[in-house]
C-alpha cells in the first residue's frame, strides 16, 4: 500500500475556514478538502503548506498554530495528514487543481461531503472553535 504525508492547512477567518473541491479528474473528485499538498522528502510540513497553498490558490499564508494529525486508510492509499491553523497575509484565492472554493461557518463544516480525513480535521475544528467560544 502506498503511503504518503500531506499538509493542509485549515485557512480561517473569523467564524469562517476555506475548503476546497477535488476537480474532476483528479483524485476522490468531488471531495471536499481542507487545501494543501504532499510533503516531499526534504520539505518540513510548513514549508510544504506554504508552497502548495501558493501553487494552487495563489495565496501566502503564516502558519499559526499544528491543529490536528490524522491518518487514514483509503483502500490503496494510506494518508497521513497534518493540518495546520493558517491565515492569509497576502493574494486572492485563484483555484488551480480545485473547481470549488468555499468560505463556510465552522459549525457547518460537515455539511459538506469531505473526504473522510478531513472530516476528522473538521471535527477538531469545530471542537477548537466551541473551545474558544466558550473562553470568551
Amino acid at each position: 500500500m502506498k503511503r504518503i504525508r500531506v499538509a493542509a492547512g485549515v485557512i480561517t477567518d473569523n467564524d469562517k475556514v476555506l475548503i476546497t473541491r477535488r476537480a474532476p479528474k483528479e483524485n476522490f473528485a468531488g471531495g471536499w478538502e481542507f487545501p494543501g499538498g504532499k510533503i516531499e522528502a526534504d520539505e518540513t510540513p510548513e514549508d510544504c503548506l506554504t508552497r502548495e497553498l501558493k501553487e494552487e490558490l495563489n495565496i501566502n499564508v503564516s502558519i499559526d498554530k499544528f491543529c490536528t494529525e490524522v491518518t487514514h486508510d483509503y483502500g490503496n492509499i494510506n494518508i497521513n495528514l497534518i493540518a495546520y491553523y493558517c491565515t492569509i497575509t497576502d493574494g486572492t484565492i485563484q483555484i488551480s487543481v480545485h473547481d470549488k472554493f468555499k468560505w463556510v461557518k465552522i459549525n457547518d463544516l460537515l455539511k459538506f461531503e469531505l473526504l473522510p480525513a478531513d472530516i476528522l480535521i473538521a471535527k477538531k475544528v469545530m471542537e477548537d472553535y466551541h473551545e474558544k467560544f466558550l473562553q470568551i
